[in-house]
């Protein structure tokens, strides 16, 4: 791939763009010359069609996706509460029909207000 890091997750999958690079494992963005020891940005979220997240958004499920540890399915649609934006592997912890999630952002799409 490349020889660049991701400075927020560390990661080395990255896409190189005429004067940009994005990381394809948390979506951050950084100009090709680097980030000269400044601070990282604010995280961005993006769902699975490139929407950005912010907190207070809703959410609706893109695909059907089993709950660890139980028998519940969340179905293709089903809509959350207002979200919030965590750090960690899951980007979204919301409510989805009474049950508390953290849920990855590439299985859901932002629905409008």
């Amino acid at each position: 791939m490349s020889d660049h890091t991701c400075p927020l997750c560390e990661m080395t999958d990255v896409l190189e763009h005429p004067g940009k690079i994005e990381c394809l494992t948390c979506g951050h963005e950084w100009t090709a010359e680097g980030p000269a020891d400044e601070a990282p940005a604010e995280r961005v979220v993006k769902d699975a069609y490139g929407n950005v997240l912010a907190n207070g958004d809703i959410v609706a499920m893109i695909k059907d996706l089993k709950l660890k540890g139980s028998s519940e399915v969340l179905k293709v649609g089903t809509k959350s509460k207002p979200i919030r934006l965590v750090d960690g592997d899951h980007e979204i912890d919301c409510k989805m029909d009474g049950i508390s999630i953290a849920l990855k952002a590439m299985y859901v799409k932002k629905v409008a207000p």
